[in-house]
């Protein structure tokens, strides 16, 4: 259910690392909570974020919740599929709905980050 290939976040983030971009999603785990995703709030590319700071922005039919990104960059792509789709979300969140792609600027913070089994440890699954 959770790739092995990803890492996460306590925040239900999830990471791919490749070379230094870091593609961002939110976990399976997340979408669940939310309930059905009508509205995502992204950054423009070109935006600097930092660890544990708020990326965007996730609206449900129950909610609104804070995207933190878990690694310091640069936004270099964001998924403008989820600006017409944000459906896609519940769909496939480990997948096509990712959020965005970074630039790492400290590549060593991927270190904190957990793996599948202590993520899944976490939430109790």
């Amino acid at each position: 259910m959770y790739p092995e290939n990803l890492r996460y976040t306590k925040e239900h983030e999830w990471v791919l690392i490749e070379g230094d971009t870091a593609t961002v999603g939110i976990t399976d785990h997340a979408q669940k909570e939310l309930g059905d995703i009508v509205y995502v709030d992204l950054p423009k590319a070109g935006a600097s974020v930092q660890a544990g700071k708020t990326l965007g922005s996730v609206e449900s039919v129950k909610a609104v919740s804070d995207i933190y990104s878990p690694l310091t960059g640069e936004v270099a792509e964001i998924n403008e599929l989820l600006s017409s789709a944000p459906e896609k979300l519940n769909e496939d969140p480990h997948g096509t709905a990712w959020l965005v792609k970074l630039k790492m600027s400290a590549p060593e913070e991927a270190g904190q980050l957990m793996h599948a089994a202590d993520y899944q440890a976490y939430i109790g699954e």
